[in-house]
């Protein structure tokens, strides 16, 4: 696999979106976008009664954002387009009629965080440690921090993104509310997400509906709340310290 993908599959009522990218599952403007496409296409399709996120691989879930953009990015309306692409993907996920269950099978970093935590249901391996890294790249997780605060608490939010470079194990991030189990191996994680979905897919599923909005009640205001963070990191990312560290990770 060397080309980014975003694929979904759907049998017996379950739909399985995965995404793709050689770098470390990194989230370039292109993937973002499919991202959104696809999670819309699973919503109105009537043959799906739940969605399954993953991404290809066995190691790393997802890196966050693409290094390799971020530095390309010279004017504040880039980069709060670049930015609004997470912001879209998360709302896409929130506005979502189906319950959005999540695969974590590896490292998530940064806006990987952010949509583990954008999901209704999480699993993920003993693999799965989270880093929110952006505060020591100059910027911070301001789009992603509604999803992870209301996961797992402002105080754990603000806990990871002040200790920007330390790794959590998937153990805390299950005690703090973002993953809901962790496995022992990939297999063992997937025959626990087989099991959850296959029972969930012979729900009523105007139950379902009903509790996804129920779950995601008194975030209506996400539309515009999350745009304003885009327009906070699109213009950090312009600073000279941003533009320089970047370049070291290039």
């Amino acid at each position: 696999m060397d080309q980014p993908y975003v694929t979904l599959k759907t049998k017996n009522g379950i739909g399985t979106i995965e995404f793709f990218h050689p770098n470390k599952n990194a989230m370039p403007t292109l993937v973002l976008d499919l991202l959104v496409e696809t999670i819309q296409k699973a919503d109105l399709d009537q043959n799906i009664r739940v969605i399954v996120l993953q991404s290809g691989g066995d190691r790393t879930f997802c890196a966050g954002a693409s290094f390799n953009e971020l530095v390309a990015i010279e004017d504040a309306k880039t980069g709060e387009k670049f930015f609004s692409g997470f912001a879209n993907v998360i709302n896409a996920m929130r506005s979502c009629s189906k319950l959005i269950i999540g695969r974590v099978q590896g490292k998530a970093v940064g806006g990987g965080v952010g949509l583990a935590a954008a999901t209704d249901y999480c699993l993920a391996s003993k693999y799965a440690s989270i880093k929110l890294s952006e505060l020591s790249i100059g910027i911070g997780p301001f789009v992603i921090e509604p999803a992870v605060s209301r996961k797992m608490g402002k105080p754990t939010m603000a806990q990871m993104t002040i200790n920007a470079e330390a790794f959590y194990s998937a153990e805390f991030a299950e005690t703090h509310g973002l993953y809901a189990e962790v496995f022992e191996t990939n297999e063992s994680l997937d025959k626990g997400v087989l099991a959850l979905v296959e029972k969930l897919s012979t729900y009523n599923p105007e139950a379902l509906t009903e509790m996804k909005r129920v779950i995601w009640e008194g975030t209506e205001h996400w539309e515009d709340l999350l745009q304003e963070r885009a327009k906070i990191s699109g213009a950090l990312v312009l600073s000279e310290f941003t533009k320089n560290t970047l370049k070291r990770f290039k």
